[in-house]
């Protein structure tokens, strides 16, 4: 059995959410980049190139890459041989809170939904998800997720007599109709399968992929639902163009024999999150 401490935890969480906040994954800068290539429209172009810009100038002087700094996202791949010393939950919030005090990012919890909505003050509670895997390590994911992008989040319980092809028009309408809203050019995570929980969850996780479906007929039902979503028009931010969605990524799941959950999770174009491994 291996040991690690609230105190590593605490460290690493740290790093990954002022490194998240301020550093653009290399791959979505990538496809940022290749949509600006092959971008046709001027006014596209042009905010591709902004986007662009801003996260070079982000990496550069190390500030937020945008005002909204998110709810911390926290999935946590949790060896079977690992014992952690002291307290998970409370470690991971107290990261959070002193990092986003020391950093001076944007503190955007309120502890009521629905009727006070007074500020946390430091951005806690983090949002956290534990899974239980084979082995010594513990992989750490923060993923910082705004909320204009999160406004636009969908979720269907289809039934199982339905079709590929209603599957791909719920998605492109959502992603149609939420129009300038998440920030385009988006980044879209599909959960399939599964409870309702488990769509919503996995279609968290899908969007952190950067590499097709390992199955070929997952693999060219992302790339059609890409070339439909970008035949909308609707553009980087809104203004049109030919590029709306960058990537497209599924992660299914079983389910009962009576329910076909599709989730959406709309990502705007930066991708905010960081792993390690401790």
């Amino acid at each position: 059995m291996r040991t690690i401490t609230t105190h590593d935890i605490y460290t690493e969480v740290s790093k990954l959410i002022v490194e998240a906040n301020f550093y653009l994954p290399g791959h979505v800068q990538k496809a940022l980049l290749a949509m600006f290539n092959r971008e046709t429209k001027p006014l596209a172009r042009e905010t591709l190139s902004i986007l662009l810009k801003n996260a070079t100038i982000a990496q550069q002087n190390h500030i937020p890459l945008c005002q909204d700094c998110g709810s911390v996202i926290v999935f946590i791949d949790m060896g079977d041989e690992v014992h952690i010393e002291g307290n998970l939950y409370e470690c991971i919030n107290r990261a959070v809170a002193d990092t986003y005090r020391a950093h001076y990012l944007r503190p955007s919890m309120v502890q009521d939904p629905l009727f006070e909505r007074t500020n946390t003050g430091n951005n806690t509670p983090a949002w956290i998800h534990v899974a239980i895997v084979e082995g010594s390590s513990v992989a750490i994911t923060v993923y910082i997720k705004g909320g204009g992008s999160e406004n636009m989040t969908s979720l269907t319980m289809f039934t199982p007599t339905t079709d590929v092809h209603t599957i791909i028009e719920y998605v492109v309408s959502t992603v149609k109709q939420a129009g300038p809203n998440p920030c385009p050019p988006l980044f879209l995570g599909i959960g399939i399968g599964g409870t309702a929980d488990v769509a919503m969850l996995n279609a968290k996780k899908a969007v952190l992929h950067n590499k097709p479906h390992p199955m070929q007929k997952y693999k060219q039902l992302e790339e059609e639902i890409l070339q439909r979503c970008n035949e909308t028009q609707v553009g980087p931010l809104g203004f049109g163009g030919n590029n709306t969605v960058a990537a497209v990524h599924i992660k299914e799941a079983p389910t009962h024999i009576a329910t076909l959950p599709v989730a959406l999770n709309l990502n705007c174009h930066s991708l905010r999150y960081r792993t390690a491994v401790l």
